[in-house]
């Protein structure tokens, strides 16, 4: 069934992001350290460690610069303990939800169990756990005796993330996605350089299964018209192309990335991408029409 969206709401979805921070609480470290949830045999450490910016690759060193990208701010490392067993908890606060789900979806993995139930979504394995709910970001890892952490850690992500953010959820734009054809817990956001273009940022994506073929969608916010003809005066310098371009359906030829389809609406770039290299049939942009 075709999803279709008027702009007008669309930019209200867009506009009520930024209304989401009124109903989050629980982000200082004292505050999450405070809310966690009790556990029945399991007790919380006092101690917390806190890492920001400057010194976050002192715990995770290789991996700070992604983090860094999706604009983190702050990391409050928090323990569970039960006898010799221990729950580790790592709390990345984001600057935006937005910024916490893109890095939530940037580490998802197929091969884990997703959990619709807590947070904005759930991940995880019999000894390891991970969410994202309003801007926090967590990693939780069990070590023990235990065959299988997993109730106890969906307990504690639960409670967890409520108090973060009870309605966390994907960004609301992706209610504007198509159903059709969508892959399942794809949906992703990233801060930067989509497909190699610094110019490109920030995006949306998901990707779907579109005429026995697998491409991938975008969304970029130009934030006005005016935004939107700044981001193309940039994408067609650097294809050469003439920029005459108008609102309405229009086709970058990349040389990097193959044809690019997208349709420009007022403050909005839609596009496609698919990494084979081979050009979309013209039938692309009704789909792509189909956020409208």
């Amino acid at each position: 069934m075709k999803n279709y969206i008027n702009m007008k709401k669309l930019s209200c979805i867009f506009l009520s992001l930024f209304c989401i921070a009124g109903q989050i609480f629980a982000q200082t470290p004292q505050e999450l350290h405070d809310n966690l949830p009790v556990v029945d045999g399991w007790t919380v450490s006092p101690e917390t460690e806190v890492f920001n910016r400057d010194n976050l690759y002192e715990r995770i060193n290789g991996a700070a610069p992604l983090f860094l990208e999706n604009n983190f701010q702050e990391m409050t490392s928090l323990t569970y303990t039960h006898g010799d067993d221990y729950i580790t908890i790592q709390a990345y606060r984001h600057a935006t939800p937005e910024d916490a789900f893109g890095m939530y979806a940037s580490e998802r993995s197929s091969d884990m169990t997703f959990y619709s139930e807590i947070g904005g979504e759930a991940q995880g394995d019999e000894y390891g756990l991970f969410f994202f709910s309003g801007c926090i970001y967590a990693k939780m890892s069990a070590n023990g005796e235990l065959e299988d952490y997993a109730p106890i850690l969906k307990a504690i992500a639960k409670g967890m993330a409520e108090k973060v953010d009870a309605n966390a959820g994907y960004p609301t734009i992706f209610n504007a996605f198509p159903k059709e054809g969508l892959i399942p817990h794809t949906q992703a956001y990233i801060t930067q350089n989509y497909i190699g273009h610094e110019f490109l940022k920030p995006v949306y994506t998901a990707d779907y299964i579109w005429k026995e073929s697998q491409l991938q969608v975008f969304v970029i916010d130009g934030k006005t018209p005016h935004g939107v003809q700044k981001i193309l005066n940039e994408y067609f310098n650097f294809t050469k192309q003439p920029q005459d371009f108008a609102e309405g359906n229009l086709l970058v030829k990349d040389k990097y990335n193959g044809n690019i389809p997208i349709v420009w609406k007022e403050q909005y770039l839609i596009g496609a991408f698919h990494d084979s290299g081979d050009d979309f049939p013209e039938a692309i942009y009704a789909f792509l029409n189909q956020l409208d």
